[in-house]
């Protein structure tokens, strides 16, 4: 498909395609507006041009124009909204009792049809009848509620195909959708409270120790508060920290703060958070012992999985499992790295124990480079950005990503016979092609956007959370005579 035909071509939920769960329809208003008004849009910026149509607020453009202009972009973002729901769907692998068909209802509603505008706050979706009158929309098409939060206008903001894909993983009615199958999004004392000793072993011997302290001590409060029906975790009381301390130094670890207690568990947390997103799955298929001969699981719908979509769920599996390590190791690697160049460095060997705290401030407590400066003594922007260089680090980090990531994927389709030894430059090259746009969409791409867009960054990407461990188990102090080791 052509990438302009996407203006004009809406993804809609079919119930006749029970394989796919939706179809392709073409949508003829967007498709003549695009036609007659957009192919001649003099910047040649397609996107810009319609958005600036449906946001504008000139009262010489009529409605009409703008409800067009609107479809144009409805019919665009239902397809990074289809591809997050297949997202989700693969997340929580083949441990569920619903596939992304379940989700589409909730965001893939558009008709295609209904011409809508927005009022002039730009919160409310308006309806223009076949009389061309308007009124309030009895309910709301999620695709008019992505383009109505968009920043189009802004510089930092993230494109809009990652907008709508961010707001569709975001939907509320999706979370309270996968709450209903135990998928819930809990609090850091809740997530930690829950925690099972499989969970536990991934984790490091230190960690290993904050989470059953924090057992031994939150879980028998919690145990003893049954009784006045204490649903929600609360945060941590001061004096059950002060217990966890006690605990922690008769374990011989030494935490010098309450405060420095609740961010480690805290970060502990958030390991445990990727654990279950791309750890927790359980296979398509179970073997019987007596025939050695695979089935599929009885709970999964049957009726969408032949063994074409099988074989390619458990690559997708693969992949993300790959990328997942690859972006860990990356990170830690490229970070120690960093540490070793400038205990090297004649300039900035003494500014080297800044670096990890300059990250911390920049990742943890979202500061920017000109913030920074002062909390670390330091003499000015310039100097901060080439010390922190957090956009390099990202840079280094991709490289590796795709190096280590090319390589893994290089040695399994040599073992199962899939390339030869070495393989043909076409293949390498149209491979090594293939994983840089599949890590730049799964990982790079929202890392690189939260970068710049400044002080309304969010820093949520896997990227930011995985640099976040990795900068909370690095010693704070690094000691310049002595080379920094993992």
């Amino acid at each position: 498909m052509g990438a302009s035909s996407r203006y004009w071509k809406i993804l809609r939920i079919s119930s006749a395609d029970t394989k796919l769960g939706y179809q392709l329809y073409v949508v003829p208003k967007a498709q003549q507006f695009f036609e007659e008004e957009v192919v001649n849009c003099q910047n040649g910026d397609t996107q810009a041009f319609l958005l600036g149509y449906f946001h504008t607020l000139n009262s010489t453009v009529d409605n009409t124009s703008i409800a067009a202009a609107g479809l144009c972009l409805r019919s665009y973002i239902s397809y990074p909204i289809l591809k997050a729901c297949q997202k989700i769907d693969h997340l929580f692998g083949g441990d569920k009792y619903f596939t992304y068909h379940d989700l589409l209802p909730f965001v893939l509603n558009d008709d295609g049809k209904t011409q809508i505008i927005l009022d002039s706050d730009r919160k409310t979706q308006l309806v223009i009848d076949e009389h061309g009158n308007v009124k309030k929309k009895p309910y709301k098409f999620f695709t008019v509620e992505v383009l109505r939060t968009f920043k189009y206008h802004s510089q930092s903001s993230m494109s809009l195909d990652n907008w709508a894909y961010l707001q569709t993983k975001q939907n509320s009615e999706i979370k309270d959708f996968l709450s209903e199958f135990g998928f819930k999004h809990l609090s850091d004392w809740a997530l930690l409270n829950k925690t099972r000793p499989k969970q536990i072993e991934n984790l490091s011997e230190r960690d290993r120790h904050l989470v059953e302290v924090f057992h031994t001590v939150y879980r028998r409060d919690r145990r003893e508060q049954r009784h006045i029906e204490a649903k929600r975790c609360p945060d941590p009381s001061l004096m059950q920290l002060q217990e966890m301390l006690v605990c922690l130094q008769k374990r011989d670890i030494i935490i010098n703060s309450t405060e420095n207690l609740k961010r480690g568990l805290e970060q502990v947390a958030k390991q445990l958070r990727q654990y279950d997103i791309w750890t927790y799955r359980e296979p398509l298929e179970f073997q019987d012992p007596e025939t050695g001969n695979y089935t599929p699981r009885s709970d999964l719908p049957t009726e969408s999985f032949n063994e074409e979509d099988v074989e390619q769920q458990e690559i997708l599996h693969f992949l993300h499992e790959q990328l997942r390590i690859s972006v860990v190791t990356a990170i830690e690697q490229e970070v120690s790295n960093n540490i070793k160049n400038l205990l090297k460095s004649r300039s900035y060997a003494s500014l080297a124990t800044k670096y990890i705290p300059g990250l911390q401030l920049y990742y943890c407590e979202y500061k920017s480079l000109k913030e920074i400066v002062p909390l670390l003594s330091m003499t000015s922007w310039d100097q901060a950005r080439r010390l922190l260089n957090p956009g390099k680090l990202l840079s280094n980090v991709r490289t590796v990503t795709i190096q280590q990531l090319l390589e893994k994927i290089l040695n399994t389709a040599q073992e199962k016979g899939l390339t030869t030894i070495p393989p043909q430059p076409d293949y390498l090259k149209t491979l090594a092609e293939q994983i840089e746009n599949f890590a730049d969409e799964e990982v790079f791409q929202e890392a690189g956007e939260e970068i710049r867009a400044g002080k309304s960054r969010s820093l949520d990407s896997f990227y930011a959370q995985e640099l976040r461990i990795t900068l909370a188990k690095i010693p704070q102090t690094i000691n310049n005579n002595k080379t920094f080791v993992r």
